[in-house]
């Protein structure tokens, strides 16, 4: 029973760190957001596209990279980065209705 319980307690250690990381990414895409918001903002005022495809394939093309050097599926990341990519559009997209509205 000895395994058992060692097995219990590595698997609580682990889930604590796994919840950690957790906490963590969710303050750090909420600051990611308040920084996209800003950049909204930026392009909204200043009449500029939300969406900046040569941005996005520069970034997409430096988190493959990242996630190589990281041993994480570069795909995987791609995927994560897309989608945060697409929020971010939607949201530009958002403001500048909302500053054309008000204009």
């Amino acid at each position: 029973m000895k395994h058992i319980d060692d097995a219990a307690e590595s698997l609580i250690d682990l889930r604590q760190s796994i919840d950690n990381i957790d906490s963590a990414m969710i303050y750090m895409l909420s600051e990611r957001f308040r920084c996209t918001k800003r950049v909204g903002a930026l392009k909204a005022v200043h009449d500029l596209p939300a969406a900046d495809p040569d941005r996005e394939a520069y970034q997409i093309e430096r988190l493959r990279k990242l996630a190589d050097q990281a041993r994480l599926d570069p795909d995987f990341a791609e995927k994560y980065l897309s989608f945060i990519i697409r929020e971010v559009i939607r949201h530009h997209e958002a403001v500048g209705r909302s500053t054309a509205v008000q204009e």
